[in-house]
């Protein structure tokens, strides 16, 4: 099979992973249509002025999105979706709805999930919900804020929505980068990149969003820890059967699908799993086959302490087997800062998944608290990072460093 061939079948799994299970009907009414913009029939078009590639040559007769202010070149931008407008064919949700953790049956302990806790407001997004809809528009402890999730890339990132007086909406543009989500907002319809955070192309280009403190954890660990929570539930309104996997057998690739074309840093195979930190623009990896050998690392990043825990190693990976709760442990890893009352904490793993800190000799859990000790009731707190898989946090940080152990 030629190149092209090769991409118009992957182009295929991805639009109907995206759409599988559900009815032709429920399928049509998840698509949003977008007004064509209008222009006098004398003026160039904005493809034709600016040489856009030919991919997105139908996207610039319809988008606003400003394509003469980018920070990249506009060939880096695949379609995933093949469609003249794609944007939100993968539909986010703009009104979740939430069960309570303590009544909320329908997860399987070991399902992965994106916790988010902002003063005290803790949420649970399970990931088999995510990779359906990649994006969720909410509001958590007063803060409108877009949890996101790229099946393609593992990469969950929950941003502040707040941004230049007005509040986005956040949704999915149909574009891939590296193979990561490129997402867009409906004020200006700037694209957004979804690992980083940045706006790459548009009125925003250049410009970041702030990224939230949030985690990757099993279903279990954080309904003992916040018994007072919400979780999203089973009906979202859209007819989807959340739990099956639509990217079967994905990361157990050599190789990720024919979205990313670019090399692969053969440090690490393509697949594995790394914790991904970024302070002060420097970035650092933590690779899952070495953090899981020794479940802590104390490490110092741009000058900030930092506390790497890994742990639950039978937290199903949601991109494995075809239903996420049967599907193989992959762990989690999860960042903290170590600085409690201006004191860093130096962690060493217990038994039976727990931590100790040198200074006090507390116990602490995975998701941060310490449950006896002088520092009991005490919680770390999150440092923005990712779970996502090494091909593409290479591709996105070239330069960055790698911790060795």
């Amino acid at each position: 099979m030629n190149r092209r061939f090769a991409l118009i079948a992957l182009l295929a799994i991805v639009v109907s992973a995206c759409v599988e299970g559900e009815a032709n009907t429920t399928t049509t009414a998840q698509v949003t249509t977008f007004p064509t913009a209008t222009r006098a029939a004398t003026q160039p078009t904005l493809a034709e002025s600016l040489e856009i590639p030919p991919q997105l040559s139908s996207m610039a007769q319809i988008w606003e999105t400003d394509f003469s202010n980018t920070i990249i070149d506009l060939d880096e931008l695949l379609v995933g979706i093949s469609a003249s407008d794609p944007r939100d064919m993968i539909r986010p949700i703009d009104a979740p709805v939430f069960d309570d953790v303590a009544t909320s049956d329908w997860l399987a302990d070991q399902e992965p999930g994106v916790l988010i806790d902002i003063d005290g407001d803790s949420r649970f997004y399970p990931l088999s919900v995510l990779t359906r809809h990649e994006i969720v528009n909410d509001e958590v402890g007063g803060v409108p804020v877009a949890v996101t999730y790229c099946p393609l890339c593992n990469t969950a990132v929950v941003f502040d929505r707040r941004f230049d007086g007005e509040v986005l909406r956040l949704g999915v543009s149909g574009l891939l980068r590296n193979s990561d989500l490129v997402m867009w907002d409906d004020v200006t319809e700037t694209l957004w990149q979804q690992i980083t955070g940045q706006a790459i192309v548009g009125e925003h280009a250049g410009a970041s969003l702030t990224r939230l403190g949030s985690a990757i954890v099993r279903w279990a660990d954080f309904r003992s820890r916040h018994p007072e929570g919400l979780t999203l539930g089973p009906d979202q309104g859209y007819g989807n059967v959340y739990g099956h996997n639509p990217y079967a057998l994905y990361s157990s690739r050599s190789i990720p699908y024919g979205f990313y074309t670019g090399e692969v840093d053969p440090r690490y195979p393509a697949m594995e799993r790394v914790v991904g930190v970024e302070l002060e623009e420097v970035n650092r990896a933590y690779p899952f086959s070495l953090i899981s050998e020794v479940r802590v690392a104390n490490d110092v990043v741009a000058g900030t302490p930092v506390a790497i825990f890994w742990g639950a190693p039978d937290t199903a990976d949601a991109l494995d087997g075809a239903i996420i709760a049967q599907s193989r442990g992959i762990g989690t890893g999860v960042a903290y800062s170590p600085v409690v009352d201006g004191r860093t904490l130096t962690f060493t793993p217990g038994g039976d998944g727990w931590f100790t800190d040198d200074e006090t000799g507390s116990t602490w859990t995975l998701l941060g608290l310490a449950t006896s000790g002088p520092l009991e009731g005490t919680e770390l707190v999150l440092i923005p990072h990712t779970n996502e898989f090494w091909f593409v946090w290479q591709a996105f940080f070239p330069d960055g460093e790698v911790w060795d152990g």
